[in-house]
């Protein structure tokens, strides 16, 4: 009977590795077997080992991805949110929206509604975040730029396959839906998207406007109650309405107690105001 040579065998599992497509297990599988040697581990259990970490990393890589694809705001958490100061938001009721399980599946979706500042894109990024981290595919767009790439598909007669493209996104977040320019053109296509998606991918959108102001976005009245009846079919609808989180900073920045603020500090809060009715980032 021939001995086996560590070399060649070592060389034989890397090429077949290689074959199955398990580059965690290549890796670390020396380690791994240099520790079951010492410890004397039953093979399964070897085996057992090497699997998991293999799956392990796959979930890990497939993550990194989807964080990639998603393009959303860096350091918006649900950890950094400030539930406090937006009390009508319960954080259990986002946490368990952040599970995905049992709306993404039916196409549900979710709406944001309040005053610029007061945390709606920040809320809608974090609970992208937590998605992606549960394995669910999100991409964060703002509704303005979406729009002119689905206006630039229409005009090349591609419309369909880029709202095609857009199934693979288990939840679209359309960040400002009120700065979409009130052009036939561009809200149709915004008409369109969520025509396609209805009842069939989950969409969340972050709106300064309540409905019954939705006919600055779509000029025909009737495109405007059909987009509202779509959306809300099946919706989860938060209401924040609570003064700008970015002008109370500023004051509580530029003010201290039993002081009057300074000119410096009104000007400030000035500029923040006039920003908040710009669209958010």
């Amino acid at each position: 009977m021939s001995s086996s040579n560590p070399a060649i065998d070592a060389q034989r599992l890397s090429l077949v590795l290689n074959e199955l497509r398990l580059p965690a297990i290549k890796l670390v599988w020396p380690e791994f077997a240099a520790r079951a040697d010492k410890e004397g581990w039953p093979a399964a259990r070897l085996l057992a080992a090497l699997a998991e970490h293999e799956i392990a990393e796959r979930d890990r890589r497939r993550i990194e991805r989807h964080l990639g694809e998603a393009r959303l705001p860096p350091g918006k958490t649900l950890d950094s949110f400030a539930f406090d100061a937006v009390p009508m938001i319960s954080r259990a009721q986002v946490k368990a929206l952040c599970a995905g399980d049992g709306w993404l599946e039916k196409g549900a979706n979710v709406i944001l509604f309040g005053p610029p500042g007061g945390g709606k894109s920040h809320l809608a990024a974090a609970i992208g975040l937590a998605l992606i981290e549960n394995g669910w595919r999100v991409l964060f767009t703002r509704t303005s730029d979406l729009v002119q790439k689905l206006q630039i598909a229409r005009r090349e007669l591609a419309l369909e396959a880029a709202l095609a493209k857009l199934d693979k996104y288990h939840l679209l977040i359309l960040d400002d839906l009120a700065y979409v320019t009130k052009d036939q053109a561009e809200t149709s296509v915004l008409f369109e998207l969520i025509s396609a998606r209805y009842e069939r991918r989950s969409t969340l959108i972050t709106a300064n406007q309540p409905f019954g102001e939705w006919n600055r976005v779509f000029p025909d009245p009737a495109m405007t109650l059909a987009a509202v009846d779509r959306l809300v079919h099946h919706a989860t609808i938060f209401e924040m309405n609570v003064e700008s989180y970015r002008r109370r900073s500023a004051l509580q920045r530029q003010s201290k107690a039993g002081r009057p603020p300074t000119f410096a500090a009104i000007k400030s809060v000035e500029d923040v105001s006039r920003r908040d009715n710009q669209p958010e980032n």
